[in-house]
C-alpha cells in the first residue's frame, strides 16, 4: 500500500507493553497488513530451549511472518543488551533494503532503549547486576574479581586499585550490561539509531491483564513447562544460569528440588509474573513517547486503523 511504502524508510513501529497483554497476537496481524517483519526484543526469547516459559511464538506464528532475534543462542552463552542494540539496527536496515517494514516487538525496557538510544555508560544500570558483582566480592575476595575486570577492562583496571571495589563493580556491570568495556565508551561513541521511532503501547485494564496472566500459566504447565525445565537441566542447563533467572524457570526448578510443592509452584508463578508485569508498566509509563492503546474488546482491524493513523500524526 503507499501509505506503508512512504514511511517505511525511516519510521520503525514498536509494539510494546507487559506480558500477556496481546502483542503477539496483534504484532501478526499488524506486520501482514503492514508487509512487515519482526524484531523481537525480548531478553528471553533469544535462548534455545527456552520455549513454552518465554510464550516464544510458534513455529507457525513464525511461518506466518518472518521474525529476528529468536533462537539465537545457548542458554549458558552471554547475550547483553547493548550487542542487541547494535544488531537490532543493522537487522532493520536491512530490512528495510528489501523494502519490507521493521515492526518492533518485546517487553524489554532495556533491550528497547539499547536499540533506540544507545547504551552510554552513565545511562547504564541494573540493580541485580551491580548486587551480583558485590557479592562475588564477598563470596571470592577483592583480587579474584579485579583480576577477571584486568582480563575484559585492562584499562579501566590500569587506573583502579583493587580495594576500589565500587568503582570495580560499576566496570564489571557496563561490561556485563553492554558487551564491552567502560573504558570504550567516549563521548559520542555510542550513538542514537538512524530511523524515527513510532511507539504503540498496548494496555488493559489491571483485573482483566492479571486474569490472561493466570491463564497463560495454566496453559504452560498443561503445554509442558515442567518437562521443558527437566529437559534443560539434563542438558546441563541449571538454575544458577542467567538466561534461567527468569519467572516461570526459577519456580519449577525450586519445585524439582523439593522446596515447593505443585501447587505452590503454579500460585509463585502466577504472583510473580504479576509481580513482573507490573514492573514493566512502571519502566513503560516513564516514557512519555509511548501511545497507549487500551485492546480491550477492539478488532484487530480497529486498533490497526489506530496504529496506521498514529503513523500518519508522526509524519514530521
Amino acid at each position: 500500500m503507499n501509505l506503508t511504502t512512504d514511511l517505511r524508510a525511516h519510521k520503525v513501529l514498536f509494539i510494546i507493553g507487559p506480558t500477556a497483554v496481546g502483542k503477539t497476537e496483534l504484532s501478526l496481524d499488524v506486520a501482514e497488513h503492514l508487509d512487515g517483519e519482526i524484531v523481537s526484543a525480548d531478553s528471553r526469547q533469544i535462548y534455545k530451549y527456552l520455549d513454552i516459559g518465554t510464550a516464544k511464538p510458534t513455529q507457525t506464528e513464525r511461518d506466518r511472518v518472518p521474525h529476528h532475534f529468536i533462537d539465537i543462542c545457548y542458554p549458558d552463552q552471554n547475550y547483553s543488551a547493548g550487542q542487541y542494540g547494535r544488531e537490532a539496527r543493522i537487522c532493520i536496515r536491512q530490512i528495510q533494503s528489501r523494502h519490507k517494514r521493521a515492526i518492533v516487538v518485546g517487553g524489554s525496557g532495556f533491550y528497547i532503549r539499547a536499540l533506540v538510544e544507545g547504551l552510554f555508560a552513565p545511562k547504564m544500570s541494573d540493580p541485580a547486576v551491580k548486587e551480583k558483582w558485590r557479592q562475588q566480592i564477598r563470596n571470592v575476595g577483592n583480587e579474584k574479581v579485579f583480576h577477571l575486570l584486568k582480563r575484559v577492562d585492562p584499562v579501566t583496571a590500569e587506573r583502579l586499585h583493587p580495594n576500589d571495589t565500587q568503582r570495580i563493580v560499576r566496570a564489571l556491570e557496563v561490561w556485563e550490561l553492554s558487551g564491552r568495556p567502560i573504558s570504550a565508551y567516549r563521548q559520542g561513541e555510542e550513538k542514537a539509531a538512524d530511523f524515527v521511532p513510532v511507539f504503540i503501547g498496548l494496555s488493559r485494564a489491571r483485573e482483566i491483564l492479571y486474569r490472561r496472566i493466570d491463564d497463560r500459566v495454566d496453559q504452560m504447565i498443561a503445554a509442558g513447562l515442567v518437562e521443558e525445565v527437566k529437559n534443560l537441566q539434563k542438558m546441563g542447563y541449571g538454575p544458577k544460569l542467567n538466561a534461567l533467572r527468569t519467572v516461570g524457570y526459577q519456580e519449577v526448578f525450586d519445585y524439582l528440588a523439593g522446596t515447593l510443592d505443585y501447587a505452590t509452584m503454579i500460585q509463585t508463578i502466577k504472583q510473580n509474573t504479576r509481580r513482573f508485569a507490573k514492573r514493566q508498566l512502571t519502566w513503560f509509563r516513564r516514557d512519555l513517547r509511548i501511545h497507549w492503546m487500551d485492546i480491550e474488546n477492539k478488532s484487530p482491524g480497529d486498533i490497526q486503523k489506530k496504529i496506521l493513523t498514529k503513523l500518519v500524526a508522526d509524519r514530521e
